[in-house]
Order: C-alpha cells, then structure tokens, then sequence
C-alpha cells in the first residue's frame, strides 16, 4: 500500500497548449518516471485537481496557465530519526531548527517526513509555507510563514536581500591555510549554473551572480571552522564557494566529487558539516528587529 502526501503538490501548466489535448496526456509526459497506469489510476481516485477544487478526470481538457493540484504518493518513505525544534513563534512567522537529513519541504522519496510536516502537526497551523529552502543535507533555521496575508512581506525580505544568514561549516584545511592568521577572510564571487545531472551546479564564465563572504574563525589540528555569509542565494553556493578555496565541506557527498548514492540501510555517521546558525531581519509587520541563533553544533567539529 503506498503512501499519500498529507497535502496536495502544485504546479502551474505551461502557457501554451504543446498538442497534450488533456491535463492526464500532460501528466503522464511531464512526469514520466510514473507509469502512465499509475496517473490513470491516480485521476480516477480524485487524486488530482484543479487549485479551486474541481475534480479532474480523464477526459478534463488542457487549460494553459491554470493551477492544478495533485497528491505525490511513494511505497515507502524513511523516517529520519532526528528531532526538529521550534525557535520561535508568533502570529505572522515560525521558526524551526531541522536536524541533518530531513527535507524542508516533500520531494522524492519523502511525502509526509519533512520539517514543513512537522511543524504543521506540532502547531496546528494548516496555512504553513517555508519562505526559503536549505538543503536536505543541511541542518538549521528555516523561516515560515504562518499567514497568507502578510507572506509577501517575508518573500520580499529574501528577494530584497533584506535578512542576514549566516552559516558554520568545517572543512579539512589545505596545507597553506593551516598557518594563517586567524581570522581570514575570503569575498567569492562568481557566476553559478545548473550542471549535469541537473541538481548539481558549476561555476562558468560571465556575469557574477553569486557572491559569499567567507572566514576562517578557528583551527584544530588540520580542519579549519568557517562562519559563510552568502549575499546571493544560488543553489549549493556556499559548498561551491568553499570549493573554490579548495576547502570543500566535510562529508559532502556532491562536490568536489558526485558520490554514488548508499543503497540498504540509512547511514547518518556523516552528515554535511554545515549548519545554517543565525537569521537577522527587520519584521515588515512589526517593524521591530528579529534576530534568531540555532543551538545545534557541528559534529565533526566538536569532536575534535
């Protein structure tokens, strides 16, 4: 017996009609690691409609533009074994802390098991939207919104470049870094884009679009404790950047080096040593400042 999502996934036809005739032909072209049976059988059990509500069934016709909802369902999910915390809460915003390997929000094999889940059962608030993403990889603060009317004011911080993040992160020190002055500091600015397979990104040439400040505040023996502060928000900027100081995070599973996925039982020994510590901001609504720190530590580093 599969899995159901506690609540229905999003999407946005395309503007244009592309000869799909109906939202099933679309459905079954666009996400075609699903057998086609599988979305027939999902339509037939109401499992998608239209943002309003109104069921779609086989024969519903294509309508360019239009919100359509569906329920993303999986055999099994895994369950991460790490607690979450919440930070802070009031009328308009919450703040959660999620461990290591828990997604914020669903994607593929997980449905109901993400901090976006959570927080919902833990609060009971229904209209519950996460304004940013991190990583699953990465633990730390996530802000969320927690009304629909002021939400455009919490989007606006992060396109604005209104609220200050700020990360730690530990990495094994190249040997030329090893005597430096504490504290060092690097500003990266490059430009960042998609790379194959898709989730990853590379740096190219052009126009800078992504910019990280970058201090190296402490050293044990040959691993070094970072303090990044992104001023863009690029996909996977900050283990790029650390990259490029030839200083990749410890335990990252994607760069300098794609690693082949673990099959089989779950291995937590190594979670990526990075951890999104603070959130600064002026609240758009009560115009008072808010500043939040995560009580996590790194591992790695406090084992050495």
């Amino acid at each position: 017996m599969s899995i159901k999502a506690n609540q229905a996934s999003e999407i946005t036809l395309p503007p244009k009609d592309l000869g799909w005739g109906t939202v099933l032909n679309f459905l079954i072209e666009k996400f075609n690691r699903i057998e086609a049976d599988v979305w027939r059988q999902r339509v037939q059990d109401g499992k998608v409609h239209w943002f309003g509500g109104e069921a779609v069934s086989a024969s519903t016709a294509f309508l360019p533009s239009r919100r359509l909802c569906y329920y993303r369902e999986v055999a099994v999910e895994p369950v991460i074994p790490f607690a979450h915390q919440i930070v802070y809460q009031d009328d308009h915003i919450v703040v959660a802390c999620k461990p290591h390997f828990l997604p914020v929000t669903p994607g593929g094999e997980f449905v109901n098991e993400c901090l976006l889940e959570r927080v919902k059962r833990q609060t009971g608030l229904n209209d519950l939207v996460a304004v940013h993403r991190l990583d699953k990889e990465t633990a730390g603060l996530v802000l969320f919104s927690a009304q629909s009317q002021s939400r455009p004011l919490y989007y606006q911080l992060f396109a604005q470049g209104m609220i200050r993040k700020s990360y730690l992160a530990v990495a094994q020190l190249p040997a030329q870094m090893q005597t430096l002055q504490l504290p060092a500091q690097w500003q990266v600015k490059n430009r960042l884009e998609k790379s194959t397979p898709a989730f990853l990104m590379q740096q190219v040439p052009g126009e800078v679009n992504a910019h990280s400040s970058l201090t190296l505040v402490d050293k044990k023996a040959k691993f070094g404790l970072f303090e990044l502060s992104p001023h863009t928000g690029k996909t996977h900027q900050l283990r790029l950047h650390m990259m490029s100081l030839g200083c990749p995070i410890l335990f990252d599973s994607y760069y300098p080096e794609l690693l082949p996925k673990k099959t089989g039982k779950a291995d937590y020994s190594q979670p990526l040593q990075l951890l999104a510590k603070g959130l600064s901001f002026v609240d758009p609504v009560t115009g008072q400042q808010q500043q939040f720190e995560s009580s996590r530590q790194l591992q790695s580093w406090t084992l050495c």
